[in-house]
């Protein structure tokens, strides 16, 4: 099994800032693709970033140059940092991982419980 946890989240003005983190941890074998999602009462969830094991780095347009996703693999840790903060932007972020585990060979997704971002207008 593979746990991720989310922090970082809470209330900030328009324009401000914000870190957010996602901790892996587990008996993980190999942690692949992951990304952020964020999703507010009624609408589905959306992808808001994603970055590959490699680093190859992808963004939803609402959010390209003023969102940055990374990694540490060597931590199991993904983040994002979230600049020039909109209203709009208030939802809930979860983080999401393809991994797969010890012993296991297919590949899962997993999810993080989500963090609560809200942008004061």
């Amino acid at each position: 099994q593979v746990q991720l946890v989310e922090s970082g989240g809470g209330l900030v003005q328009a324009g401000g800032s914000l870190r957010l983190s996602c901790a892996a941890s587990g008996s993980i074998s190999s942690l692949n693709d992951m990304g952020w999602y964020r999703q507010t009462p009624g609408k589905q969830r959306e992808l808001v970033a994603g970055i590959t094991s490699g680093g190859t780095r992808n963004y939803a347009d609402p959010v390209k140059g003023r969102f940055f996703i990374s990694r540490n693999n060597a931590k199991s840790t993904m983040y994002l940092q979230m600049n020039s903060l909109k209203p709009e932007d208030t939802a809930v972020y979860y983080c999401n991982a393809r991994a797969s585990v010890s012993y296991v060979a297919k590949e899962y997704d997993y999810w993080g419980q989500g963090t609560q971002v809200t942008v004061s207008t």
